[in-house]
């Protein structure tokens, strides 16, 4: 990619300070809105990209999207990895400074907050004033036989992300998943597929009343109850078929479809901050309602740790203001 020219008019960090104003951990939409705030209002934010922090390249779970068409300013649509060059390059224009590189441990005890790069753990920690949390969430996978090869070839966890690829038009497809997201995820499929299976393991869905009825009086959509899956086959280059067991007989079978979509839930990336700021059950962020303040005064959760790319990118302005805020406050206390 070419070099991209820092706005004249802005001010960046040192590469090299031991200390900034604002660090911002994540890559993903949230991370660069704040980032492009935070720039724009010259607190020069450093940002931790990342370098396959959560199994993902810099840039989060978009890009291992195809085709975005449901985020505004893109009327044709455009690739996640393409759509995350662009946030990056506007971080950058703005003067972000931004180190493709991992942090791998947070101290959250007192202010300014210590941090330290992944294989640095034994160095002198580098310090913050505010930190910004925009670590993502990953979705759950069932590693099936085959869904490595058949991943962005057939086999999705985001039905809104890539529903819409030709791959999927007027093909069988199928859903894994009983709850809200499934039934969501199959019914949104139906505008796409000539049919959709939604693969159950239990005889029950968990999603309520309502989102049961409607996946279940859809004419194009199938339950197959008691069923698991259990490999994705194809040519070697696109999904064909998926073989399912059925949890009651062991009946094993062949289901003939061209794409399958994961809605099993989703694994936020909190791991370094557990114990540190308020999660709930499930391991996300706690904010306080309306804010993307935590527990911690001084950390702010943007993005899928705190509960899809435009909500991120809303909460990851939130956090550049909040943040802003703050420090602006603290500046009048000290003089």
């Amino acid at each position: 990619m070419a070099p991209i020219a820092v706005d004249p008019h802005t001010e960046q960090a040192d590469e090299n300070s031991k200390h900034n104003q604002v660090v911002i951990i994540g890559s993903g939409p949230a991370g660069h809105t704040a980032a492009i705030y935070l720039a724009r209002a010259n607190l020069k934010p450093v940002m931790y990209e990342g370098m396959l922090a959560n199994g993902f390249a810099a840039g989060g779970q978009l890009t291992t999207t195809t085709d975005v068409e449901n985020f505004p300013g893109f009327p044709e649509g455009v690739r996640g990895t393409e759509m995350m060059d662009l946030f990056r390059a506007q971080s950058v224009r703005f003067g972000t400074v931004i180190h493709t590189e991992t942090v791998s441990k947070l101290d959250l005890s007192s202010r300014p907050f210590k941090y330290w790069r992944e294989y640095a753990e034994q160095e002198e920690p580098e310090t913050a004033d505010t930190i910004i949390i925009a670590t993502g969430a990953s979705a759950k996978r069932l590693n099936l036989p085959g869904e490595e090869t058949y991943w962005q070839s057939g086999i999705s966890a985001c039905a809104v992300c890539d529903g819409a690829v030709p791959i999927f038009r007027n093909k069988p497809l199928a859903v894994i998943g009983g709850g809200d997201s499934a039934c969501e995820e199959a019914m949104y499929l139906t505008k796409y597929g000539s049919i959709v299976y939604l693969v159950v393991r239990r005889d029950e869905l968990r999603a309520s009343k309502v989102m049961a009825k409607r996946a279940m009086n859809h004419p194009k959509i199938k339950i197959l109850w008691n069923t698991s899956p259990l490999e994705a086959c194809g040519d070697g280059d696109l999904l064909q078929s998926i073989k399912t067991k059925d949890t009651k007989t062991g009946e094993i079978k062949d289901l003939p479809v061209n794409g399958l979509f994961y809605a099993i839930g989703h694994v936020p990336a909190t791991e370094l901050v557990k114990g540190q700021v308020t999660t709930d059950e499930e391991g996300y962020i706690v904010t306080e309602p309306g804010t993307t303040r935590t527990s911690v005064k001084g950390v702010f959760a943007a993005g899928d740790v705190q509960d899809k790319a435009v909500t991120s990118a809303g909460t990851g302005c939130m956090a550049a203001l909040e943040a802003e805020r703050l420090l602006a406050e603290e500046e009048d206390l000290s003089h």
